[in-house]
C-alpha cells in the first residue's frame, strides 16, 4: 500500500528535484474503479503476476455495477461493428470456465445460465426486420452466430406462459445471465485473495505524471504506480482529460422494477425481463438521455410494467417489492473504449456499458493487451481515434 502524504508534506517535497517514493514499488498497476470492469481488469492482472491497487469512490459514486441487468448477452451487438460482436463472442464464450473459477476459490455461486436468450416482437415486420439484420451480420461473422425465429406458437412450447400479443422472439443461443452482486463480491473478495489492495471510499479528484502516476484522492491521500488504469465508468468524464483522454462518454438511465419471488415462469431471459435464481423477476429496460439523473419516475415505470405483463400476462398479479433507476456509461457508438494515452503513455482508459457481458473477456484477455503482450488481443478498432474529426 501507498505511503500516505499529507498536503503540506506534498508541497514541500514536490519543490525538491526528487520523487518521493510513493509505495511506487508495491502496485504495478493502479486502477480507479473498482466495480465490475475495474474488478475483472484486477483480477487478471494478478493472475498474470501484475500488484495491483484498486481505489474506489464512494458509497454517492454512480454505480451501474448494482443496477445493471445481470445479462451475459451477445444477440444484437455488433450490428454495425462486427469486431464487437467478435470480442462480445468471445467473452461470452470465456464465461462458463470464468464463472467456475470464481466459485471454485471463493464459495460464491454466480447463478450463471447459458442457455440462450429471447428478444420479444409483438409484429411480425419488426421481426423480420431485426431478423434480416441478423442474417447479414452472421454472413460477416462467417456464420458463427447462432439464432434462431420462434413465431408464437413455436415459443408458446419453449415458454408456455407467454402472452397472446407476442408475435415471436429471436432467440440466441450465446445469451444467458446471472446474478451480478455475487460477482461484484466474489471479484472483490478473489482480487484480495490473491494479494491485491482494494481501497474502498476514495474518491479520486486529481491524477498526474512525473516519474510515476500520481493520484490524489479528495481527502489528499497520494496514491503512486508505474502504470494506471482509469475504468471509472462516469467518472472518467472529469479525470480522463487530465491524461490527454478525450472520454467522449455519457450517462444513459435505465430503469428497473423487482418482483416478489415467484414460482418458476420462465425458462431463458430477455432483455427486458427475467426470472433471477431466487424466483424474483427483474423487469426493464428503458434508455433516457437524461443526464445524471437517476431517479425513478411514474411514467416509465408504468410503461416497462406494461410491456412486461404484455409479454407474461401473469405478471400483472405479481406484486412489486422494489425499483432503481442506474446510469449506464455510453460512448457516441455504444461501442467499448480501450485507450492508452497518447501524451501519457502506461495510463489507459477502459470504460463500455457492457461490464458483465466483457467481465471474462477484460479478466482473461485484456491484461494481456494492458502489459503489451504478443498474445494481446487487437483492440485498435475501440480506440478514441474512431471519434477523431479529420
Amino acid at each position: 500500500m501507498s505511503d500516505r502524504f499529507d498536503a503540506s508534506t506534498r508541497i514541500a517535497e514536490s519543490a525538491t528535484t526528487s520523487l518521493p517514493d510513493l509505495g511506487a514499488m508495491e502496485a504495478d498497476y493502479a486502477i480507479i474503479g473498482g466495480s465490475i470492469v475495474g474488478l475483472s481488469i484486477a483480477w487478471g492482472l494478478l493472475k498474470r503476476g501484475r500488484r495491483v491497487l484498486v481505489l474506489d469512490g464512494d458509497d454517492g459514486s454512480f454505480r451501474a455495477s448494482r443496477g445493471n441487468f445481470g445479462l451475459v448477452w451477445v444477440q444484437g451487438k455488433g450490428l454495425k461493428q462486427p469486431a464487437y460482436a467478435r470480442w462480445t463472442q468471445k467473452s461470452a464464450a470465456a464465461w462458463a470456465d470464468f464463472s467456475a473459477e470464481l466459485g471454485e476459490s471463493t464459495g460464491y455461486n454466480l447463478a450463471l445460465q447459458q442457455a440462450g436468450g429471447y428478444d420479444f416482437y409483438f409484429d411480425e415486420e419488426s421481426l423480420e426486420q431485426r431478423v434480416a439484420e441478423f442474417e447479414t451480420l452472421k454472413k460477416e461473422l462467417g456464420g458463427d452466430y447462432p439464432f434462431e425465429v420462434l413465431r408464437h406458437n413455436e415459443l408458446k412450447r419453449e415458454e408456455p406462459n407467454i402472452g397472446p400479443r407476442v408475435a415471436g422472439a429471436i432467440l440466441h443461443h450465446q445469451d444467458g445471465h446471472l446474478n451480478p452482486l455475487r460477482l461484484l463480491k466474489s471479484l472483490a473478495d478473489d482480487v484480495r485473495r490473491m494479494g491485491g489492495t482494494v481501497k474502498c471510499g476514495v474518491p479520486v479528484k486529481r491524477i498526474s505524471k512525473r516519474d510515476l502516476f500520481e493520484i490524489e484522492a479528495e481527502d489528499g491521500t497520494i496514491y503512486a504506480a508505474p502504470k494506471f488504469v482509469l475504468s471509472a465508468g462516469l467518472g472518467a468524464m472529469d479525470l480522463g482529460p487530465q491524461l490527454g483522454f478525450s472520454a467522449p462518454i455519457r450517462p444513459q438511465r435505465g430503469q428497473v422494477l423487482i418482483t416478489e419471488k415467484l414460482p418458476k415462469m420462465m425458462n431463458r431471459p430477455s432483455g427486458i425481463i427475467r426470472q433471477v435464481d431466487e424466483g424474483s423477476v427483474q423487469i426493464g429496460d428503458s434508455k433516457e438521455e437524461v443526464g445524471l439523473d437517476d431517479r425513478v419516475t411514474l411514467e416509465t415505470a408504468s410503461a416497462i410494467a406494461a410491456r412486461a405483463v404484455a409479454v407474461y400476462p401473469d405478471l400483472a398479479k405479481a406484486k412489486l417489492v422494489r425499483s432503481w433507476g442506474a446510469l449506464r456509461i455510453m460512448s457516441p457508438d455504444g461501442f467499448p473504449i480501450y485507450q492508452e494515452s497518447s501524451t501519457t503513455p502506461g495510463a489507459f482508459l477502459v470504460t463500455c456499458h457492457s461490464g458483465i457481458t466483457l467481465a471474462a473477456a477484460h479478466a482473461r484477455y485484456l491484461p494481456a493487451w494492458l502489459d503489451g503482450s504478443d498474445q494481446a488481443p487487437n483492440l485498435e478498432v475501440f480506440s478514441e481515434q474512431r471519434f477523431a474529426i479529420s
